[in-house]
């Protein structure tokens, strides 16, 4: 079974955290949710208390296939300014596993110098932080082992993408199909 961690810190956008859990533990993925901070419980963007699976410090996160950056204000400007967050993705990303970053969290990929050149997407507020990437405009973008997106909006098909990179075509088509998404 694939194994997925999302990175959960002070100030993360709700839907783009939980729609990913939900679309790929329902295709099958085993998703683990890591507070960043001491505690288990984080706090969104608009202050929904959600109890994360475990924290940065007690996981090991060696076992995962992909890592997954939601955005928020300032939930992605604290990923960014995590030392070890920004450690743990780059070794994601440089042993070929997926790293996946939506709205602002695009920018924790730059403050890491992960994956300049490559086609990204973000929200329309961090464009002109991306510099040295190739901004598409699109609600998400794949380019290798590197998956973005744009905003809120796009959690759930964020989270198809995810979902089509570790598993298939026939498998997102039934998450979507038992979702009723068209």
């Amino acid at each position: 079974m694939k194994k997925v961690y999302i990175f959960l810190a002070e100030g993360f956008e709700t839907i783009e955290a939980l729609a990913p859990v939900d679309v790929l533990r329902r295709g099958g993925i085993d998703v683990v949710t890591v507070s960043i901070t001491d505690s288990e419980t984080v706090a969104s963007s608009h202050k929904v208390l959600v109890k994360a699976d475990t924290t940065f410090a007690k996981a090991n996160l060696s076992d995962g296939d992909a890592i997954i950056l939601p955005g928020g204000f300032p939930g992605y400007a604290n990923l960014g300014k995590s030392a070890e967050v920004g450690q743990t993705i780059k070794n994601y990303y440089n042993s070929g596993k997926l790293v996946a970053a939506i709205c602002g969290a695009p920018t924790v990929l730059k403050i890491n110098e992960i994956g300049e050149g490559k086609l990204i997407t973000c929200h329309s507020s961090v464009v002109a932080d991306m510099v040295n990437y190739n901004y598409t405009g699109t609600a998400t973008a794949t380019d290798g082992n590197l998956i973005t997106a744009d905003g809120a909006g796009h959690s759930i098909v964020f989270g198809c993408e995810i979902l089509r990179y570790l598993t298939n075509d026939e498998t997102v088509t039934s998450v979507r199909g038992k979702m009723e998404l068209k």
